[in-house]
């Protein structure tokens, strides 16, 4: 969940969802080797292929400081002698070990180029461990940067978490950090200070207690997750939980719920959005990915985060974004925005996963596109129409959303609500909500513990929808400005002369939008021709253009 602060607005619930981003305040006008070695798949990194990881960390909370280790098993994809690894600079890497020995390493800004003693073949199973420690970055406005979070609870007891997306899970583990390359499975072990808690990703293993007053939280992921997933929550939690009898699966799903003591019965109300959701995105998504590792909620002392089965928190137990509707329509209060945006990411985002993440407007663009459905669902497609056409008031059409490739770079926060709105655009165009439900499930079903671009998405759109949707794809995600329809009516004593053309920076853009003639839809076909239609015995206000199933700048002369 990532949004870039685009400044103060006039409105305090615009103004939060401007600053709903996560980070990476604007794009750099240059990028450098520091952006292209933590971004592009090099030989370094295309050679092998992470298979399992086993991360090991203490957390001194009074110090901040962390020592540990991840031993990182994986296949070797090519014939090589190095690899790179990644771990921020301020954070020291004390050994490597492989087979037995150390191996020697360099260092270029948070890339580690890690050389073995001999060559490596193609299909060989190896592993190495990485032993580091150090004082790690600290998020000073989390989830808004990067970092670890060491904070208080109410009663002035330590409560850390940490916050990752974007910034880099590099800057507190070392791993293989682009978010293309998945472990199969994971164990994560955490030491913290009695008589604290750890809460992290999957299920529980054991607790080992420690001979200096700490004990080891040890958690088993049996999914693939993205590293930027990977958590830890230590603080005094209260625990309770409950089960989701799913439908779609004939499964229980178990749902745990760590929360501060004090907070537990507002927990217990306001949770209660869990098992209507799930419901929801079972029925429109396709099963939760995760059954394995269950589904947590864990109070967290920021905003939150979608932690793959272990979302972070920080919503306040209020509606709407902090008690704000984002969209300004009313129809943002009816849910927690945490809880339903921040769960859509097991679909969107944790299961399906962008190669890079420059497309992460397929996380995010869908991810708030789940909280239209989930009000349709429970509140008719009204309230759905009216919250995703308030968002429109924060969509600032200065910056593509889609990104640079291969610098960590992502797009423009408006992947959030112009996002979304493109999905319901995209909906419209396609003209059967059977084929748009199938198609939303089909790309969960075929990309499911899955990597995904852009154009993967496209190309399945095309297939399933037989329609050629790629200028509308370029204009919405690769065009920052918004496409205008440039209208011109004219009423004579028999009727209503119509003309109409698109003006937009794509080449080749005919996207069809509705209008309503006395009530009666009507498909019609702009082009960047001019196209003129002729209605008998109409007037304009007979005619009206929807602009709710759709969006665009609609420019009437």
């Amino acid at each position: 969940m990532k949004f870039k602060i685009l400044g103060f607005v006039f409105l305090l619930g615009f103004s939060c969802l401007q600053s709903l981003a996560q980070l990476m305040d604007g794009q750099p006008a240059v990028f450098t080797q520091k952006d292209s070695l933590r971004g592009t798949l090099s030989n370094f990194r295309n050679c092998y292929d992470v298979t399992y990881y086993h991360l090991a960390v203490k957390i001194n909370i009074d110090a901040k400081t962390i020592q540990g280790s991840n031993s990182i098993s994986f296949k070797c994809l090519s014939d090589f002698e190095e690899i790179q690894i990644d771990l921020f600079e301020n954070l020291n890497i004390d050994q490597i070990l492989f087979q037995g020995k150390a191996l020697t390493f360099k260092r270029v800004y948070n890339a580690v180029f890690v050389k073995f003693p001999n060559k490596l073949l193609k299909g060989q199973q190896e592993k190495i461990t990485v032993f580091y420690s150090g004082a790690p970055s600290i998020a000073k406005k989390a989830p808004w940067d990067g970092g670890i979070v060491f904070s208080k609870d109410e009663n002035g007891e330590p409560w850390v978490a940490v916050a990752c997306q974007g910034f880099g899970a590099s800057c507190w583990w070392p791993n293989k950090d682009h978010q293309s390359d998945e472990p199969d499975s994971m164990l994560i072990s955490i030491t913290c200070p009695d008589p604290l808690l750890n809460i992290s990703n999957g299920r529980l293993r054991s607790v080992v207690k420690q001979a200096d007053g700490y004990s080891q939280y040890n958690w088993f992921v049996a999914n693939p997750i993205n590293n930027y997933d990977v958590t830890f929550n230590i603080g005094n939690y209260v625990h309770f939980k409950d089960n989701y009898a799913s439908p779609i699966k004939n499964q229980n799903l178990t749902l745990d719920y760590w929360v501060m003591k004090s907070n537990e019965a507002k927990a217990k109300k306001q949770f209660e959005q869990v098992k209507p959701m799930l419901a929801i995105f079972e029925n429109r998504f396709g099963p939760y990915a995760f059954y394995e590792d269950g589904y947590k909620l864990v109070e967290s002392p920021y905003l939150g985060m979608e932690h793959q089965s272990c979302v972070a928190y920080g919503n306040g137990y209020k509606n709407g974004y902090r008690g704000f509707d984002l969209s300004g329509s009313g129809e943002g209060k009816k849910f927690d925005y945490i809880i339903i945006h921040e769960s859509a990411h097991e679909w969107w985002g944790n299961s399906l996963t962008s190669y890079d993440i420059a497309d992460m407007w397929i996380h995010e663009g869908f991810g708030q596109y789940a909280e239209a459905v989930y009000l349709e669902d429970l509140f008719g497609k009204s309230s759905a129409d009216k919250y995703l056409n308030g968002l429109k008031r924060g969509v600032g059409n200065k910056e593509t959303i889609i990104g640079p490739y291969g610098v960590n770079q992502e797009g423009a926060g408006d992947m959030y609500p112009k996002g979304a709105l493109f999905l319901n655009t995209l909906r419209s165009v396609i003209h059967n909500d059977a084929i748009w439900w199938d198609i939303v499930k089909g790309l969960q079903e075929k990309y499911a513990r899955k990597n995904i671009s852009t154009q993967d998405v496209l190309t399945f759109m095309n297939e399933k929808s037989k329609i050629d949707l790629t200028a509308i794809f370029h204009q919405y995600l690769n065009v920052a400005s918004l496409a205008k329809l440039n209208v011109q009516m004219k009423t004579s004593e028999s009727g209503l002369n119509l003309s109409y053309s698109w003006n937009c920076e794509t080449k080749d853009f005919d996207m069809p939008i509705t209008i309503f003639i006395k009530g009666e839809a009507v498909i019609i076909q702009p082009k960047a021709k001019e196209q003129k239609l002729f209605y008998a015995n109409t007037n304009i206000k007979d005619l009206v253009f929807d602009e709710t199933g759709y969006y665009y700048q609609l420019n009437l002369k």
